[in-house]
């Protein structure tokens, strides 16, 4: 297996862990939250509390290591671009650390409220602040998840890495995410329900069909990181003029 398969691979099955453990870690984490008076009894949460802030940690740890792992071969279309994409991604853990504040101070003040140490009456009105935290914090992983992803779905179409087709799906899917998460930001639609999570679809699809793709095929062409061109194809003449260099 060539260094740039494998890469495509581990890349695809980052995408998956990212995938999975956002999913799972936003299950547990709403299935408290969306409790009445669910402070009361967080203190009994605690195993579902810990996994979804662990689980999210992951995911976060995931998209950074894409971005990093991507780098290489992105900055021969762009270096701002590739740049900027792994800035996004860097950005998007430190959101990712803000959403796991909320189950662990809920876990935290859930054993207040079983021992004492917490005021029992205030657990309603504590308990809507964090979840009002909950959503704003979603609301802006989707926002940096849809601008990291419009960049990577542009250095995608321009280096054919993937078919191109796939690309554009990206290219689709991302901008209506961002488009999204911004309207959520104005109270104008709700990302976690209804028709406006129809924003996350094509971008849904995108996150599934490309780590298949990559772990199934690969890049769409065999690329090395550091060869700077505009077309990983261009990699063979660069070669060859080297070989004719030493050879002479």
């Amino acid at each position: 297996m060539t260094s740039s398969r494998r890469t495509a691979a581990i890349v695809g099955l980052l995408f998956l862990i990212a995938t999975v453990t956002f999913i799972a870690a936003d299950t547990l984490i709403k299935g408290v939250l969306d409790r009445p008076n669910y402070l009361i009894g967080a203190s009994g949460d605690a195993s579902a509390l810990a996994a979804g802030a662990l689980l999210a940690f992951v995911d976060g740890l995931a998209v950074v290591g894409i971005a990093v792992l991507m780098f290489p071969f992105l900055r021969q279309t762009s270096e701002p671009l590739a740049l900027g994409y792994v800035g996004l991604r860097v950005a998007e853990l430190g959101v990712v650390l803000l959403y796991m504040v909320v189950p662990l101070i809920v876990l935290a003040l859930g054993n207040g409220a079983r021992d004492g140490t917490v005021d029992a009456t205030a657990s309603q009105s504590l308990g809507s602040l964090f979840k009002a935290l909950h959503d704003v914090s979603l609301v802006l992983l989707y926002l940096f998840t849809g601008a990291s992803g419009v960049i990577f779905a542009v250095l995608l179409y321009r280096s054919k890495l993937a078919p191109r087709p796939l690309a554009v799906l990206g290219l689709i899917g991302y901008p209506v995410l961002l488009a999204g998460a911004a309207l959520a930001m104005f109270g104008a639609t709700d990302v976690q329900q209804g028709t406006g999570m129809l924003a996350m679809l094509p971008g849904g699809l995108f996150e599934l069909i490309l780590p298949i793709w990559l772990l199934a095929k690969g890049f769409s062409h065999p690329v090395a990181p550091g060869v700077k061109s505009s077309d990983p194809t261009d990699r063979a003449p660069v070669a060859a003029l080297g070989q004719a260099t030493v050879t002479s």
